[in-house]
């Protein structure tokens, strides 16, 4: 560990602000006019992977975003380990609520502050930090490649075709992906589950044109009105979702992993100050972490409708919209989640308005073994940086292409992340912790130590 720890404070700065070029780029795949950046980001990526020691790095192009493959072969007779990441990064809004420009990286308080500053640029920085010193060290003893897509934060609705059409190149023994987080800076924990996910847009529709309130309010529904009635009768007073069918196919999680999941230490007190929250809510019958972690859940992301200016207009609006997310658990199928979805929220629907629903995305859930060899390889590597062993968590967030990974390429995947409940990804004033950074770059070191050997 002297080795490592030396190397990384003589690079440390430069580390920072090779980062923080890639950070400046404002690559936010869901808004089309960021379609240059994501070239851009892509090519920054080329780069730096050249950089770090790669034999070779490539732009692939896709019907969407580009994605980069870079690897380096020290003998096809070792094993080999498959980085992804992601290049894209969640929207800012709101903007005026941001500390600082988002894509102006800022140090404050230990942490660097901006858009993408763990969720993905950050994390996914350490690992070409970490394959940089083994390169430089001639300490690297099994193959690497590096799959960095553009459209995570998208459903990577590009990537399965990719993967599809490039197998042979894509060959690996496991996945390696830092995308997700710890329970907290000094207690280090691996997710050995995902939740899926389900995302629609719906459009409500009442009246052909905006009508005055007063004229026809309480003669013509209005669609606003009803879209929330609609959205308000998808769970009932236990926080069940009511979608005929939705939970035929969860799989229960039994006593013996609840008690597992349960020995991981959660503060409630601390956890609703953190959001500034009286009270926490959710399904009956589960905690907390089995809300987030082994439940399905059902949300709105963001509904609007007619007059939301300045000042005061009297309208019944002609439209209302939301955007909505289900998180799903391993084996809820999201295609049969979405049609679920799509039938019920018409059949509910008033006769006097119109209901057009959308899929956006989806994907599966991901469980990963705690036999893997590769696991077992990075509990050590975190029990040599933190001096604790690992706790074993399931994830309340989704990565789309993950499931998609083990049925394609039939390899599984090793999600060691380093982020904190503190960092704000997808909010206003994302951050990393510095110490966290240079924690997961020394932690992957020692993965591939361990995972080698």
């Amino acid at each position: 560990m002297n080795e490592i720890n030396s190397y990384i404070e003589k690079n440390k700065e430069r580390f920072l602000e090779e980062l923080f070029g890639l950070i400046r780029i404002p690559s936010i795949s869901s808004l089309s006019e960021h379609r240059p950046d994501m070239d851009r980001a892509a090519e920054y990526w080329v780069k730096i992977l050249r950089e770090a020691g790669v034999d070779s790095a490539e732009i692939f192009e896709t019907a969407g975003n580009p994605v980069v493959f870079a690897e380096k072969m020290i003998d096809p007779e070792k094993p080999t380990i498959l980085v992804y990441a992601h290049m894209d990064v969640m929207p800012v809004d709101p903007l005026d609520q941001w500390k600082s420009n988002p894509f102006e990286p800022e140090v404050r308080e230990g942490r660097i502050w901006a858009r993408g500053a763990n969720d993905d640029k950050g994390q996914s920085f350490m690992h070409a930090k970490a394959f940089e010193y083994m390169v430089r060290t001639n300490t690297l003893n099994c193959n690497v490649k590096f799959l960095i897509e553009g459209e995570e934060e998208v459903g990577s609705v590009n990537l399965a075709a990719f993967c599809t059409e490039h197998k042979e190149l894509l060959k690996a023994d496991i996945i390696l992906v830092s995308d997700t987080g710890m329970i907290a800076s000094d207690i280090p924990s691996i997710t050995v589950g995902l939740r899926g996910l389900a995302y629609w847009q719906v459009e409500v529709t009442g009246p052909n044109h905006d009508l005055h309130s007063g004229l026809f309010g309480g003669a013509v529904a209005n669609p606003v009105n009803e879209l929330c009635k609609m959205i308000a009768g998808v769970t009932d007073a236990n926080h069940r979702i009511t979608i005929p069918g939705f939970y035929d196919d969860v799989m229960e999680v039994d006593a013996s992993e609840r008690a597992m999941l349960a020995k991981a230490p959660f503060d409630e007190s601390a956890y609703k100050s953190s959001v500034a929250v009286k009270a926490l809510q959710g399904e009956t019958g589960y905690s907390t972490m089995e809300r987030t972690g082994i439940r399905p859940t059902f949300d709105v992301c963001g509904i609007w409708g007619g007059y939301t200016g300045e000042g005061a207009k009297t309208i019944l609006p002609s439209k209302a919209y939301a955007k909505i997310s289900a998180r799903l658990v391993p084996n809820q199928e999201h295609h049969k989640i979405a049609d679920l979805f799509k039938a019920y929220f018409k059949s509910i629907a008033a006769d006097s308005v119109k209901v057009e629903v959308t899929s956006l995305h989806g994907g599966q859930g991901y469980i990963c073994p705690i036999d893997l060899p590769a696991y077992r390889a990075a509990e050590a590597a975190y029990k040599d940086v933190f001096g604790l062993h690992p706790v074993p968590v399931r994830s309340g967030g989704s990565i789309p292409i993950i499931s998609s990974f083990e049925e394609i390429l039939g390899i599984k995947t090793i999600l060691m992340g380093f982020g904190l409940e503190s960092d704000a990804i997808h909010s206003p004033n994302e951050n990393f912790s510095l110490e966290n950074f240079y924690n997961g770059i020394r932690t992957i070191i020692r993965f591939y130590h361990h995972f080698s050997n």
